[in-house]
């Protein structure tokens, strides 16, 4: 049963804050945690692992290694997936005609088969008690309504599970708040940011379908798509809004949301 989601970043800030603003959105990470300390999974959607560009990927390696860093970050660690999940993600998905694919390295299993993490996953990792996990990773060039039905038929494959599982989102999102920063300023990193966080504290998160295609692309935002599999998931069913908080240390903004099932 999912039984929490929690919004997060993965920009090195949360983990050292340099600012008020990002101290916050650390204790909403920290009680992220907490809140989902007892869960049995996650199932963790990031952007920052194989990038495909029409299909989406679920992780069916069982060693789950850090590999890469952000700007010279180092957070070892391993983690197993849980494969009985990640393949019935991958099954369930695949029978309801979604653009799928398995993902596995040098073994089928055992332990030969592993797979390498980015900060994309190991930055929400630090915040977390340590579980098996699945792995899946958007696609940017999928349409927006196979992205909600992608996370519409997950919902039901965590609903059918008998565990308690949460879904975990990794996001950052406007990536041009600052005219030194490495893609310069434009007013549509703000835009978009103000947007989404109106959205996450009014529980409007349908409106993500309504944004507009030139705001998500010139905003050059790292969440969109991420977030659509994650407003599928939760029509299955009621969510309460337990916190959130958003940050913007450097050129690239940072949200942090927690939701808890209330039925």
């Amino acid at each position: 049963m999912l039984v929490g989601i929690g919004l997060m970043p993965h920009g090195n800030p949360v983990l050292e804050p340099p600012d008020g603003e990002t101290r916050k959105l650390a204790e909403v990470l920290r009680k992220i945690g907490e809140k989902l300390r007892d869960v049995d999974a996650y199932i963790l959607i990031s952007p920052h692992n194989v990038r495909m560009s029409d299909h989406l990927g679920v992780v069916l390696a069982e060693n789950l290694i850090s590999w890469l860093g952000f700007e010279g970050k180092e957070l070892p660690g391993e983690w197993k997936t849980d494969r009985e999940l990640a393949e019935k993600v991958y099954r369930t998905e695949k029978g309801a005609e979604m653009p799928v694919v398995g993902l596995n390295f040098a073994a089928l299993r055992g332990e030969y088969s592993r797979w390498p993490l980015s900060w994309g996953e190991l930055i929400p990792l630090q915040f977390l008690e340590r579980k098996p996990l699945v792995i899946i990773t958007p696609a940017r060039n999928v349409s927006r309504e196979t992205l909600v039905k992608f996370g519409e038929v997950l919902g039901d494959v965590i609903d059918t599970d008998k565990r308690r599982i949460a879904l975990i989102i990794s996001a950052d999102h406007g990536h041009a708040h600052d005219e030194d920063g490495p893609y310069g300023y434009r007013k549509e990193s703000e835009e978009y940011d103000r947007l989404i966080m109106r959205l996450i504290n009014e529980n409007r998160l349908e409106e993500l379908l309504k944004i507009p295609e030139k705001l998500v692309k010139n905003a050059l935002v790292d969440s969109y798509w991420q977030m659509l599999i994650m407003l599928g998931a939760m029509r299955k069913a009621e969510f309460e809004l337990e916190g959130s908080a958003y940050a913007c240390p450097t050129y690239f903004g940072m949200a942090g949301a927690l939701w808890v099932r209330k039925n």
